[in-house]
């Protein structure tokens, strides 16, 4: 029969309000509302016997967790090795999801109803990719891209070799390839790999967005109906989309613009690509390594000495943030931090030689080796992977991988396959989280990276040892030990709403308190309930319906760019909220009569409110409806 493959879609969106945003770690950044959706995309490819399963997960970070329930749920023939769960890094997604407790503290625990949302949605669209298996060609293609990403660490980056620099002559990974899926000559599929964070959107914003690579994913969907675009991440950890290297500026100063065009550019440099047929040959393989206890060989240090990794330490610069993102936490920066280096350097490494081998010249800040003992706090056994699609081959690591660094592990895995270096991809953000990962010259720097890379100078020498051996594996036709999974632990501290809801004053849920037009903006206001009684996950809290004839047909919901849904709690009225949608009618909507509703919940049930219909004119002003 030869090669299948099949794509599905799921929504994978958590609480929309009141739950803590995960990726900028900042405690009021906390949801008030929608203004797109998140997705789950996936690909399903079979040869045979032969499987594997990609699943692009529009999410801050992977959670192990959720890698762990997913894969108890999937249907049959999938094994952990075959299977990638990998996350596009939005910053502006709920978090909350982890069985480690560094990533639910800015969200009152673990948030069980966003950790479901997310198992329930990633299950749903891997199902979907398996159903929809059917006979299928695939092309690799590459390009360039320019002008959607910027080196945010310069200082660390400059210390590489120069032949790796070289390999970046304008501190960038300018390569974007993508993976197109044909049945009978029509597209049906596409994911994307490009380095660039998904942080266009700054840590003011309380919206649920899946920022840049969300946009483009979406743009491509309604431009091609019918086709599941996914845009991945890949060595993207000293990369920023904020060209100007300051938060929600580049190339405008308007955030919400800054995603649509670092989207729009990585849709355009994607939809040129075209590439030849490649052959269907799928392979697979996975390991689980303890990065706290490795042993790393002399050809993988580059000095000619065995060294050891140490138990995870984050350095004081990871917790000054990366500035050109948003600035972290105050009286910590990028690179020296005099008191914590003078603790680390008269106190701490004089007594404990193996761990200065290991993390010296960072200045040591939060252990959470010795933490983790007490209560998981990061994850220590973690999962490597190398994935085969024909020529294609994805190295899966939980970590964010600067350009050097992934440069590194992907000329380790062609050397050892004999393949081209173009068609060797890191795929960051994959399986679990374990935070950075630099090269040893750029961790020496300890800028924001350096002192995010937890496990020590030789954590990447440590990677690349262990991809070598898949890539081994994988030439040779032998197994690998699967060494041992890192044990899921419930959280200890789970999030509980309390209270319910009530209207305002004199007024019913679902009641309209005002309709108004700026320019080309409608907004409209209710009496709102909170949203989180339920998610509709798969639905929608809000639709924009145009009048034709004597129906209401929908023509946006809150899956849409062109809509925000806003929820807020009422300071003068107990447990009251207000929910405000707004429309930003887009340039080509006809005249004619409109509406807008808003779908809610209480613990009783669910209602629904609704404008008065408005003439929309384009030429027509006012404040008022």
């Amino acid at each position: 029969m030869g090669l299948l493959a099949g794509c599905g879609t799921a929504d994978i969106t958590g609480e929309a309000a009141e739950c803590g945003m995960l990726g900028y770690g900042k405690a009021g950044q906390r949801t008030s509302g929608i203004h797109t959706r998140l997705h789950a995309r996936a690909f399903a490819f079979a040869d045979g016997d032969r499987r594997l399963l990609l699943v692009v997960c529009e999410l801050p970070l992977m959670s192990a967790g959720v890698v762990q329930e997913v894969l108890a749920r999937l249907p049959d023939g999938y094994t952990e090795s075959q299977v990638m769960i990998t996350a596009t890094h939005t910053h502006c997604g709920p978090g909350g999801y982890f069985h480690h407790a560094l990533y639910n503290s800015n969200t009152g625990g673990f948030r069980e109803r966003t950790y479901e949302a997310i198992v329930d949605g990633v299950v749903e669209a891997a199902e979907a990719a398996h159903a929809d298996l059917a006979p299928a060609v695939l092309r690799l293609a590459h390009g360039q891209l320019l002008k959607a990403s910027v080196n945010r660490s310069k200082r660390a980056f400059d210390r590489n070799p120069a032949g790796d620099r070289a390999h970046f002559p304008d501190a960038i990974d300018p390569q974007t390839t993508l993976l197109r899926i044909e049945r009978n000559g029509r597209l049906t599929g596409t994911v994307n790999w490009f380095a660039t964070h998904n942080t266009s959107m700054t840590n003011t914003n309380t919206l649920i967005s899946a920022d840049n690579k969300g946009y483009a994913a979406s743009h491509w969907e309604a431009a091609n109906p019918g086709v599941t675009a996914a845009f991945a991440q890949t060595n993207a950890g000293d990369m920023s989309p904020n060209l100007n290297l300051a938060p929600g500026s580049g190339p405008t100063e308007d955030e919400f613009e800054n995603t649509r065009i670092i989207g729009t550019r990585q849709y355009e440099a994607a939809a040129a690509l075209h590439g030849d047929e490649i052959p269907g040959v799928l392979d697979a393989r996975l390991t689980h390594v303890n990065l706290s206890r490795m042993t790393v060989r002399p050809e993988f240090t580059g000095d000619g000495r065995t060294h050891r990794t140490s138990g995870p330490v984050a350095g004081a610069a990871a917790f000054a943030g990366a500035w050109a993102d948003g600035p972290g936490f105050r009286g910590f920066r990028p690179g020296r931090n005099p008191l914590w280096d003078t603790l680390s350097n008269r106190l701490v490494y004089p007594l404990a030689p193996r761990l200065r081998d290991a993390q010296a010249p960072k200045g040591l800040c939060l252990p959470a080796g010795p933490v983790n003992r007490v209560r998981p706090m990061v994850q220590e056994r973690l999962p490597v992977q190398l994935l085969r699609i024909g020529p294609l081959y994805l190295i899966g690591l939980p970590a964010e991988i600067t350009i050097v660094a992934g440069l590194r592990l992907r000329r380790t895995v062609a050397a050892i396959t004999g393949a081209d270096p173009r068609n060797v991809l890191v795929a960051g953000y994959s399986n679990a989280y374990a935070h950075y990962v630099t090269t040893p010259e750029e961790y020496d720097a300890q800028e924001y990276e350096g002192g995010s890379t937890l496990f020590g100078r030789w954590e990447l020498p440590a990677l690349c040892q262990t991809a070598a051996g898949l890539a081994r594996a994988m030439r040779d036709g032998t197994p690998v030990a699967t060494g041992t999974r890192e044990r899921i632990r419930p959280p200890r501290r789970r999030y509980r709403r309390r209270g319910s809801d009530a209207p305002h004053p004199g007024r019913d849920f679902g009641d309209v308190l005002s309709l108004a037009r700026t320019d080309n903006r409608i907004t409209a206001r209710f009496v709102g309930a909170h949203p989180g009684n339920d998610l509709r996950r798969g639905g929608t809290y809000l639709a924009v319906e145009r009048r034709e004839g004597a129906e209401w047909t929908r023509i946006a919901d809150d899956t849409h760019w062109s809509t925000t849904f806003h929820w807020a709690a009422e300071a003068e009225a107990a447990r009251a909220s207000t929910v405000t949608v707004s429309w930003h009618v887009p340039d080509d909507t006809p005249s004619g009569l409109y509406r807008i509703r808003y779908f809610g919940d209480t613990a009783t049930g669910p209602f629904t409110g609704t404008t008065e219909p408005f003439e929309w004119n384009r030429t027509a002003r006012g404040d008022r409806l």
